[in-house]
């Protein structure tokens, strides 16, 4: 992903994780209280993925001061988890043959975009290391 011009500062991809949580969150409800039994299943499967993403939220140092436990770097690798929760969600849950499933491979290609765009570490992280300053 190197040949990708990134432009999505530490502060923006704080700003859109806070929109896929409310999506997956909202998306999530809506498909269990509608969607019948494989609804449930892809509630449940937003909902997780969902909360995936609140945790990394509140829990990364997107200052890169040393305020929160998880890195900037760190984050980065759970959102490719969390992207790949999303993606493979329909077929382990049972529902990727319904139109339900694209929200979620959506979802995913839309994640890729973000992590393949965003600066990799805010001033004071040194990249590919775990540290928050030195």
């Amino acid at each position: 992903m190197g040949g990708v011009f990134k432009f999505i500062s530490p502060k923006q991809h704080k700003m859109l994780d806070w929109i896929v949580t409310g999506t997956f969150m909202t998306v999530g409800g809506l498909f269990m209280a509608f969607g019948g039994r494989k609804g449930k299943r892809a509630g449940i499967a937003a909902m997780i993925n969902g909360g995936m993403v609140l945790g990394a939220t509140l829990l990364t140092d997107y200052k890169g001061d040393g305020s929160k436990p998880l890195s900037f770097y760190t984050h980065r690798k759970l959102d490719i988890g969390q992207l790949s929760l999303a993606a493979s969600a329909p077929q382990m849950r049972g529902f990727s043959d319904q139109a339900k499933a694209w929200f979620f491979r959506g979802q995913a290609i839309s994640e890729v975009m973000v992590v393949a765009m965003t600066v990799r570490c805010p001033a004071g992280q040194i990249a590919g290391s775990d540290t928050e300053s030195h």
